[in-house]
This record gives structure tokens, sequence and C-alpha cells, in this order.
């Protein structure tokens, strides 16, 4: 497993990244520290979560992830994997389950609570790369950024990093940084895929200039990619087959991820991926992998045996047929995830 550098950071990470989000709810713990077990062994030693997590959301499940988590850390040698997780901000409505330390701001004392609480779930004396979950709009980046300066030299936290945020509201935090002396964020993670390319429209060229290291989730577009949804079919147990059934959120991000410009874009790429001699998982997260901006692509598994075709990819390089032919589909059918 080739490994890069996150951002300006000293942080050096597997370029696949393994995602914790569902654990504790569509993979229950043995079955969670089965896929940490695989991954590790494959040379994965980035691992995401966040306080809120495992989603779908339950009341009684927020933290759970980070528990899991903990429990397979404890068995590994600290210095041997880097820990991400996040401080949820105001994300709202359907995904955000019940925040431990309170509202769910990004406030001083939010964020403080939130690091302590992270660290006791994870059993860990420092997180690796420390990212606000959703952005806050109605309160100063300085604030924000000051609170994180504060955990990284109290040694909390090494990294910084933001998700889910705008151009705008990327360079604001950085323009903030830099006028305040405080710290920068080394990272962006985004939604980001074969499917979703609006990454690409402005905020790549921020991190360009800005060298910050773009970690994208959902570089399968939650699974869609892999061809499970076409035909009409919903699989039992499947993140959309569950997200449809709830109200507001879970039902519109079904919509927006399962469409017909998103089914149609994806039996195209599954006839480019053939054509290449590869699962279209593998040729989705190997298309991830060859951008300049990105520096660590998140994946995810509810099986250890989901991991296989995944893995191929940090093995592939893509040629320049298979990426024009690709870029081809987004042209035709622009913005599928709308």
């Amino acid at each position: 497993m080739k490994k890069r550098r996150l951002g300006r950071s000293a942080l050096t990470v597997s370029e696949i990244c393994l995602g914790t989000m569902t654990f504790g709810s569509m993979a229950d713990e043995p079955t969670s520290l089965r896929i940490l077990d695989k991954a590790f062994d494959a040379g994965i030693d980035f691992l995401d979560a966040a306080e809120v997590y495992p989603v779908p959301p339950d009341p009684n499940w927020a933290g759970r992830t980070e528990e899991i988590v903990g429990k397979w850390l404890a068995t590994r040698p600290r210095d041997s994997v880097i820990v991400a997780t996040k401080v949820a901000g105001p994300s709202g409505g359907w995904f955000q389950a019940p925040v431990r330390h309170g509202k769910g701001t990004l406030d001083r004392h939010s964020i403080m609570v939130a690091i302590e609480g992270s660290l006791a779930r994870l059993g860990t004396d420092y997180i690796d790369l420390y990212q606000t979950h959703w952005p806050d709009p109605d309160l100063p980046y300085d604030e924000t950024m000051e609170a994180l300066t504060r955990a990284v030299a109290e040694g909390k936290v090494r990294a910084v990093g933001c998700s889910n945020e705008s151009a705008y509201g990327l360079t604001k935090s950085l323009w903030a940084s830099d006028a305040g002396g405080f710290v920068r964020h080394d990272t962006i993670q985004n939604n980001f895929s074969l499917l979703n390319r609006r990454f690409e429209d402005a905020l790549a060229e921020v991190c360009r200039r800005e060298k910050v290291s773009l970690i994208p989730y959902s570089p399968i577009a939650g699974g869609v990619l892999s061809g499970k949804y076409q035909g009409g079919a919903w699989p039992a147990g499947a993140r959309f087959s569950l997200y449809k059934e709830h109200a507001a959120r879970g039902a519109a991000m079904t919509r927006r991820f399962v469409n017909e410009k998103s089914l149609e874009s994806t039996r195209r790429l599954a006839v480019i991926a053939a054509d290449a001699g590869l699962p279209p998982v593998t040729l989705a997260v190997a298309w991830s992998l060859a951008h300049d901006f990105v520096g660590s692509t998140i994946i995810g598994a509810t099986r250890p045996e989901q991991l296989d075709d995944i893995l191929r990819a940090a093995d592939v390089t893509l040629s320049a047929d298979v990426l024009s032919a690709c870029d081809k589909v987004t042209r035709e059918i622009l913005y599928p995830m709308g």
C-alpha cells in the first residue's frame, strides 16, 4: 500500500482509508473488528470515524463507532495507526444523532468537550487528524480555528481538517488561520466520485494552491457504482434500502444517489470497467486515487469480503484511455447526483 502526505502536515497515511461509519449499526461489533483486521493486514493504516457515528443513527448509538475502533486500537501499537475523527458541527436533520456534548456547534467549549469524549471512547490520549464534520456558518472561523489550535498545543490533536465544506468556507478558514496565527486545515473531507465531480468545479483548485489534501468519501457513491441498485433492485440490508425508509433526509439522500441519471452513468461505467478487466468498484476507487489533490480515499464495508475488490485499486493505474472514457460519461450525463 502506497503512502501519501496529508496537506502540509507531518501525517503520512495509506492512500486508502477505512471509513467506519457503519460500525455498530449495519456492521455489528465482531464483524467490524474483522473488517479492521483485514484492512490493517492489507496495509491500511488510516481510519476515519466521527462522534455521531454510526449511521443510520439512533439515539442510543451515538459514539458507538468510536468505542468499537477504540477496542480494536487497544490491540495494536498506537503509533502504527493514524486515527481521524470529527466534531459534529450543526449538521442537523436526519443524519444528526444526538451529540453527547450538547447542541452540536463549533464554538470553543463544544470542541474541547467533544475532543475529550472522543479520546475517552477511542481509548487514546491523542487524535491524529481532528475534523469539523459540518461547517458552522453562524460562527466566526476565528473561534473554531483558535479552539483547534489550543487542542494541538495541548497535544490532544496532531493535525486538523474540515468536512462538507465549500470553496468559500475552506478559503475563509485558511485566511482566518493565516491572519490569526492559528493552525490550518490540512485536509478536507467531501463527497467525490465518478457520480459526483462537483469538487473539481472550484475546491480542487483551492486544494492545489493551498496544499490541502482531499480525503474523498463515498468514492463508490454509497455502493451505487457497484451496480447493486441496477434494474430497480433494492438489496436487503444495503445502505439506500435502509435510508429510503427514513423520512426527510434519508429519503432525500436516497433520491440523490439512486436516480435515473446515476443508474445510467453506472451502467456505462460498468462497461468501461469490464473492458479494462476490472470490477466496477475497483475502477471507482482507482479513479479517485488518480487525482493529484487526493490524499487518501475513504472506503467502507459492512462485510470483510467487500474489501477484496476495493483493495485491488491500490495496485491499479488507470490508462489515459480509461480516464478519457470516464470523462466522456461525465460530459454526457452531467451531475448525476444533482
